[in-house]
């Protein structure tokens, strides 16, 4: 009895930090958040006025917010695709054939993920540029005449302008982790594979693919979420949501009308449907890649 009381009150003051960290800094701006979406508050006015629902009202009714929204899909859609396809590519190529300095290429694909996102904006505005930029210098080579592409200020290619910035940025964290679960796969099975006529394609998606599979779930559920975290960053650093609100993203539009308009009870309504399109699509992901888990 009293090791089974020693042990429970061992946990119990082990998990209490833990928990009472939680509860004051995510639970209770969570409620707060929730709570400030009905009122109509300029953010620093002690007059607060109860508006209900009203500032839903306005938000559904919002081109603006339904842009940002849009913008946000795009930009979730286009990053997750790409770096995922990028990292497990690499991934696969590092651990399963023989190349020298592999080791080396580790280090140069995961450096951009330790940058700052203020210095990874510098570095793309700095190969944006329209006149000194490496794109449109290199593409003068081949063609001297093509007018100078404004990289960051056309509302056609901007957004994928910002795509570009962030999968570099993401894709050698995720190569990394990806190395690491596959370098844990007996050799032996693609040497039997091997001998039974599969070829490396093959052994790709019958071997590596479904025992990584259960890696590859947790970090796109991850990955998806903070992609709308660090959307708002890149968006801040490069293009503060222009040209005309074509790079806007949930957070930014957020940020905006909370603390640029002084519309803080708006602010937090939009939070609110944040809060709630996370966690939806957090729940449709993992039952989307919801499977039965292969071991060896």
């Amino acid at each position: 009895m009293k090791n089974g009381k020693s042990s429970r009150l061992f946990i119990t003051c082990c998990l209490s930090p833990a928990v009472i960290l939680f509860i004051v800094f995510m639970v209770i701006p969570t409620i707060n958040v929730f709570k400030m979406s009905l009122f109509k508050w300029g953010g620093f006015s002690p007059n607060k006025e109860f508006v209900g629902l009203n500032n839903f009202r306005i938000l559904f009714e919002d081109q603006r917010f339904y842009q940002s929204f849009q913008n946000t899909l795009l930009l979730l859609i286009l990053v997750t695709l790409i770096t995922f396809v990028f990292a497990i590519m690499f991934a696969a190529i590092l651990t399963q054939e023989k190349i020298k300095g592999a080791n080396i290429f580790r280090i140069v694909f995961y450096i951009p993920n330790i940058l700052s996102v203020v210095v990874i904006a510098a570095i793309f505005s700095a190969i944006y540029d329209p006149k000194n930029g490496i794109l449109n210098s290199f593409i003068r080579l081949f063609r001297p005449d093509q007018p100078d592409i404004l990289w960051l200020g056309d509302q056609k290619i901007v957004i994928y302008s910002l795509v570009a910035a962030m999968v570099w940025q993401a894709v050698g964290y995720y190569m990394v982790m990806y190395i690491a679960s596959m370098s844990s796969i007996p050799k032996s099975l693609y040497e039997s594979a091997g001998m039974e006529g599969a070829g490396k394609i093959t052994q790709f998606f019958q071997i590596t693919l479904p025992l990584i599979w259960t890696n590859i779930r947790t970090t796109l559920t991850f990955f998806i979420i903070s992609s709308i975290n660090m959307s708002f960053l890149f968006v801040q650093a490069m293009t503060s949501g222009g040209p005309d609100g074509s790079t806007e993203v949930f957070l930014s539009y957020m940020y905006k009308q909370a603390y640029t308009n002084s519309s803080y009870g708006y602010g937090m309504a939009i939070g609110v449907v944040i809060f709630i399109f996370s966690f939806a699509l957090s729940a449709i992901i993992s039952a989307i890649t919801k499977r039965e888990p292969l071991e060896f």
